[in-house]
């Protein structure tokens, strides 16, 4: 039989995980650069839902290890951008999606 106190701090962590956020939970989608801004500051458009009549437009930087690296973005680029769900308004690119090129 466990002690009663050592039941309630097992509960006490159990509702503590389930309010503390960890790092790693961050919304991923897939965009397409609209538009280059100053300072390596992107507009991106959202491929949520489809063809949609108001398309969903965020601001979204490079991360640092794409700064490191040299990697390019340009208006058109397909890229993966990381949200947090407190401002779903503001991404990082973490990733420039691979451009496959068909045959002619």
């Amino acid at each position: 039989m466990i002690p009663f106190f050592i039941e309630v701090l097992l509960y006490i962590f159990t509702w503590e995980k389930l309010f503390v956020m960890n790092e790693k939970e961050v919304l991923e989608f897939t965009g397409k650069v609209v538009e280059v801004l100053p300072n390596a500051v992107f507009r991106v458009q959202l491929d949520v839902g489809g063809k949609r009549e108001n398309p969903i437009i965020i601001i979204a930087h490079i991360s640092g290890k794409m700064r490191k690296h040299h990697i390019r973005v340009l208006a058109g680029d397909e890229v993966v951008v990381e949200m947090t769900p407190y401002d779903l308004t503001k991404g990082r690119i973490i990733k420039r999606a691979k451009v496959t090129q068909t045959p002619e």
